[in-house]
């Protein structure tokens, strides 16, 4: 330990000591990475100056900062301390920077409200929200988002209207949710702020493989957020925000009757398993 660091670390003695032990081990690491690389002034100040730009581009729909956590993997790797859980549990993954309020829909409305309902593939989405025991959790909450077939999410885009492609559903009974909407396609991430000058400095496509959101609520058990990925698509061994779990990824059926559609269509079906909120050290 040189003895700057020993200096400063002396003088992190704040009255909470979870917050001492955050910033000091920022603190270490942000040292230990100095002498690791010896970056010049004009680098170091480059890098100060990455930040503010990427400050500059938060506005209330659009979260840089969050975006490029999710490119440096970051928030899968807190999203991996934070989220053990028994055997059968719905891995967990990153929420992204475009989640917004959706409108509460009814069992198996549709989400999909614009022009990409005439252009994408029809899609049904179903499964249940139950524990890791398999029981049903009724009155749960299961709130979706995805982008359109132009790789645009609503606040992103004009053209679409608020709310497009999203929506807030309650379990019945039995635990069961259900819409429709269309099939979901691959899409970059925004590049033209600091996340994207980040990924062409390094060499990195800005692709994100197919993909639904979701984020559940239910009484008595952890809140999940986590996605649902689409079996083939190219890109689910190199997203862009390091979120892929295989257990996540699911295999669309054709279909040609059922669900009240008028002609052919997917199905996509995705059972979320909740963890316990008293879960704790593998109980």
């Amino acid at each position: 330990m040189t003895p700057l660091l020993r200096q400063v670390l002396s003088q992190i003695d704040g009255p909470d000591p979870r917050v001492n032990e955050l910033v000091s081990g920022l603190v270490k690491h942000l040292h230990a990475f100095v002498e690791e690389v010896r970056p010049t002034d004009e680098e170091w100040l480059a890098g100060i100056g990455f930040l503010i730009e990427t400050g500059k581009m938060c506005t209330p729909d659009r979260n840089e900062f969050i975006l490029l956590s999710d490119m440096l993997g970051l928030t899968s790797a807190v999203d991996e301390v934070n989220n053990e859980g028994p055997e059968g549990m719905t891995p967990s993954s990153v929420e992204g920077p475009f989640h917004s309020p959706a409108p509460e829909r009814e069992p198996g409305a549709w989400i999909s409200t614009g022009p990409e309902r005439e252009r994408g593939v029809a899609t049904v989405v179903h499964g249940r929200v139950l524990d890791c025991d398999g029981t049903p959790l009724a009155g749960a909450r299961v709130d979706v988002w995805q982008a359109s077939d132009m790789g645009l999410y609503d606040t992103q885009d004009d053209a679409q209207d608020t709310g497009n492609l999203r929506g807030l559903f309650t379990t019945d009974a039995e635990g069961r949710y259900a819409f429709r909407t269309i099939r979901p396609s691959s899409y970059p991430v925004p590049t033209d702020g600091a996340g994207g000058r980040l990924l062409r400095a390094v060499g990195r496509h800005p692709m994100r493989p197919a993909h639904l959101h979701y984020r559940v609520t239910a009484g008595g058990h952890r809140p999940l957020t986590t996605h649902v990925f689409l079996a083939g698509d190219p890109y689910l061994e190199s997203d862009a925000a390091y979120a892929v779990k295989q257990e996540l990824v699911v295999e669309p059926r054709p279909r040609t009757d059922g669900w009240e559609m008028d002609g052919p269509y997917e199905e996509i079906e995705f059972d979320l398993r909740m963890v316990p909120l008293d879960w704790k050290d593998g109980r």
